[in-house]
């Protein structure tokens, strides 16, 4: 039987004692189908029964619910206070994530339920916005764009996407999908293609197709460990490192808009701040982003972006030297 057969007819207990048919139009299957079902979970030692006559039907045996989940209080409480995370949402799972929390909490005990619920009011993770109405970014990819690089990754089937690299024109590409990662709410599909690495931004992907054609790519794979990798091929590629001086409550500001942190350390020449070596784009981005903090950062070298900071400084107290 399937899985989410199985498991619908288990969570089906809330509604109390069901006769083959009502559960036959409730899972859009046959009675046959049902009673085959049942069969299969009184054989995996699921509690089910049936009572005869006007009033009779199936019913799970009370306090089933506790053995079904095996999670404790505390357990259930990280799943309800996790919410539909940021991965659900870039990779398409928020309805899914959702329906499986109403499924786990409807699996628990009354009181437990009542418990928990009332526990995860307390808690919010992944606000919106931040305490200075920073709004939280995610990326969002259309659905039907997101079901067809989801199931091509899992199925293990080569994915053709329309996809637009930045500054270029979209283009239809033919890829081995290996694996999604989601990283501060950004989703990232790595890839293979004719062999080499490829990494596309999901929120850069027009629209997908899955292939019937078989992924060429290993039956196992460490995502963590592909992913530490190609990020530091990256980081080594053109880029510019920056030493920055800045105060502590604008760290977070400068990091917004840093690619990758390489040291962090109290800075002995200043007392309270810290020094950071950071890695952008290239100058043009550091000095936008340096910029953006005003003097509560210093660039401390390359020596000529701090030219360049310069130059820009005396620009503006020039234009405002005078009233108008």
């Amino acid at each position: 039987m399937r899985a989410d057969r199985l498991v619908s007819l288990v969570l089906l207990r809330q509604r109390g004692r069901l006769t083959a048919d009502t559960l036959a139009r409730e899972l859009e299957v046959s009675t046959r189908t049902v009673l085959r079902d049942i069969d299969a979970l009184s054989t995996a030692g699921v509690p089910v029964y049936a009572e005869r006559g006007r009033h009779g039907g199936f019913a799970l045996s009370p306090g089933f619910r506790t053995e079904l989940t095996g999670l404790n209080h505390d357990e259930v409480l990280a799943l309800l206070a996790a919410g539909p995370g940021r991965g659900e949402r870039v990779f398409g799972l928020g309805s899914a994530f959702a329906s499986a929390m109403r499924k786990v909490v409807d699996a628990l005990p009354e009181s437990h339920r009542t418990t928990a619920s009332d526990a995860v009011q307390r808690f919010l993770v992944d606000p919106e916005t931040d305490l200075l109405s920073r709004r939280l970014v995610t990326e969002e990819v259309p659905g039907t764009t997101m079901t067809e690089v989801r199931r091509a990754v899992l199925a293990g089937h080569k994915l053709r996407i329309h996809y637009a690299a930045a500054g270029r024109t979209p283009q239809w590409r033919t890829v081995d999908p290996i694996g999604l990662v989601t990283v501060r709410g950004r989703g990232y599909l790595l890839a293979t293609r004719s062999g080499e690495d490829r990494t596309h931004r999901l929120s850069r992907v027009l629209a997908a197709e899955e292939l019937p054609e078989t992924a060429q790519r290993p039956d196992r794979v460490d995502l963590d460990r592909i992913w530490r990798e190609r990020s530091a091929r990256f980081l080594s590629g053109d880029r510019i490192t920056v030493l920055v001086r800045v105060d502590p409550v604008r760290r977070e500001d400068l990091l917004d808009t840093a690619l990758a942190v390489r040291t962090e350390e109290p800075d002995p020449d200043a007392d309270g701040r810290l020094r950071l070596e950071v890695t952008f784009q290239d100058p043009r981005h550091a000095e936008w982003a340096l910029w953006q903090l005003g003097t509560d950062a210093e660039a401390l070298a390359p020596q000529s972006l701090r030219t360049s900071l310069r130059n820009r400084a005396a620009a503006v107290a020039a234009r405002y030297k005078d009233s108008p």
